[in-house]
Formats: C-alpha cells, sequence, structure tokens
C-alpha cells in the first residue's frame, strides 16, 4: 500500500515510469479478474487496457484513498458490467469457447479440468450479475467484503447477501448436475 502511494504520487508529478510499473504489478491481476467476469479473453485484454489508459490520462487529478488494486479491480468490474450490458442486445456473441485448463501432461486430466471449467463457467453465467460480480470480486479478486460495498456504493450487508445468495445457487446448480 505504501509502495503505490508513492507510485501515485510520482503519477501525479507525470513519471510514466511509475505508470508502466502499476500496469506491471497489476495487469495478470485485473486480466484474470475481467476474464472470469467476461469469459472472453480477448474482450478481458480490451477492458484491462482501457482502464489503464483512462487511469494514466486521469493520473495528474488521482486521489488514492483507499487500496489501488481495488480501485483498479472497480474500474475493471464497472467496465465489464458496461460491456455486458451492451452485449445483451447479442447474447450469442457475448462468451467465447475459451478455457482456461491447466497445462499438465495427462490428456485425460486435462479434460476432466476443461469439463469442470465449463460447468462452472455455466454455472456463473445462471448467476444475476451483482451475484456473480460480488462471488467473483471477493473469490477471485480477494477484495474485502467493505471494499466491494465501498466501491459499489451499496451497504456491506447488501454484498454480504449478494454473495451469500451466489454461492447458495452455485452450490444448487453444481450438485444438482452431479445427481
Amino acid at each position: 500500500m505504501l509502495e503505490d502511494g508513492l507510485l501515485v504520487l510520482k503519477c501525479r508529478r507525470g513519471s510514466k515510469d511509475a505508470i508502466s510499473r502499476i500496469y506491471k504489478k497489476y495487469k495478470d491481476y485485473l486480466l484474470t479478474l475481467a476474464k472470469v467476469l467476461l469469459h472472453e479473453r480477448s474482450a478481458a485484454e480490451d477492458i484491462v487496457h482501457d482502464v489503464f489508459v483512462s487511469f494514466a490520462q486521469s493520473a495528474g487529478n488521482f486521489q488514492l484513498t483507499g487500496s489501488l488494486r481495488g480501485y483498479l479491480a472497480t474500474c475493471v468490474a464497472n467496465r465489464a458490467r458496461d460491456r455486458l450490458r451492451t452485449a445483451k442486445r447479442h447474447p450469442e456473441n457475448l462468451y467465447s469457447a475459451e478455457q482456461a485448463t491447466a497445462n499438465t501432461g495427462d490428456p485425460q486430466q486435462k479434460a476432466i479440468e476443461a469439463e469442470q471449467v465449463v460447468r462452472l463457467r455455466d454455472a456463473l453465467n445462471q448467476l444475476p450479475y451483482e451475484q456473480r460480480e460480488a462471488v467473483i470480486l471477493r473469490v477471485k479478486g480477494r477484495m474485502k467484503f467493505r471494499e466491494i460495498a465501498r466501491y459499489r456504493g451499496v451497504s456491506i450487508s447488501t454484498i454480504h447477501g449478494r454473495y451469500r445468495y451466489g454461492l447458495e445457487k452455485l452450490r444448487s446448480l453444481l450438485n444438482s448436475e452431479v445427481q
């Protein structure tokens, strides 16, 4: 957090090196988050790049009041939400068939992992966006409920509820597929 504050201060003074260091520090985390929200690598990359371009353009006026990682994650989540709203008119183009599986040498293990990824992705897609976002930001983004609530502009209990309902629905969906 102290390093982030120093980097933001350098950004405000026009340091391109500081912006580059922030990008290198958080790009993988933000790309993973965007891919989980959108299920499409190219769209996720576009969103992460857009967030950093906007951040770089407004760096001179930026005030860090909390976690830089949390702020950037929220920006990515907001852009993903905007993209999903826009894509609602064309749902068939929303997700690609791209899957993230581990690079194991065993073809059988790869097939099992690919099937699990597809099942989880499909179950996540059945959640309302607010629940999916709360689950992903908490689990994948490792954000605290307080951070999510602050950046979403809702109460902590609302985030707790979205998270709890999202997990319950995921359990229900995934357990019904097992039987």
